[in-house]
């Protein structure tokens, strides 16, 4: 009987280890993204003429650990309907089908396969990239910083509109609009 306590102050000491071994992936859970301080733009040439656009709607889930990067996921949709060129007219042109076609394929999404630390601050991320029906496998750098409480993450990832099938018919001409297109990204967290 004598070791009964013994092994209670055991049980509840291992109890304890267990629960805190459980709390800690806690603190590599998902991030709580604050989209109204956070924004997803795109920059292309038309007629050789940068034009910066935006999406209004989009949603973030990233379950990022600094300590183990590699283990770290994200995915993000973004709603098309909410692309802005900053003229009504504009907007609803590039949701046809030549462009977006938006009707039928109304979210373009990102979902990672690996990331991995490149140096202090830095991430490389790859993953699939889905707009208008078309997947491809996209590569891209990710800085992230502390700003009082909350993560931040900014990158810029190149790709080729007519590979995903934006810009369809006379559009196709790339001395109109050029092929290449970057979408930039600036994802601030919640504390």
């Amino acid at each position: 009987m004598k070791h009964l306590p013994y092994l209670s102050r055991r049980t509840r000491w291992a109890a304890s280890m267990a629960a805190l071994v459980l709390a800690i992936p806690a603190f590599a859970a998902v991030l709580k993204v604050d989209t109204s301080k956070s924004q997803v733009n795109i920059v292309f040439k038309q007629m050789n003429v940068p034009v910066d656009a935006k999406f209004k709607k989009f949603s973030a889930n990233i379950d990022y650990n600094a300590a183990k990067p590699e283990s770290s996921k994200a995915n993000v949709e973004i709603e098309l309907n909410s692309f802005d060129l900053g003229d009504a007219e504009y907007n609803k042109e590039v949701l046809k089908k030549e462009w977006f076609n938006a009707a039928q394929f109304p979210k373009a999404s990102f979902t990672s396969t690996a990331m991995k630390a490149a140096g202090a601050g830095k991430l490389d991320v790859s993953g699939t990239l889905a707009i208008k029906g078309k997947t491809s496998n996209v590569s891209f750098p990710v800085t992230i910083k502390q700003e009082g409480g909350k993560q931040v993450f900014d990158g810029a990832l190149p790709i080729k509109r007519l590979t995903y099938n934006i810009g369809e018919g006379e559009w196709k001409d790339t001395s109109m609009v050029a092929d290449e297109v970057t979408i930039k990204f600036h994802v601030v967290t919640q504390p």
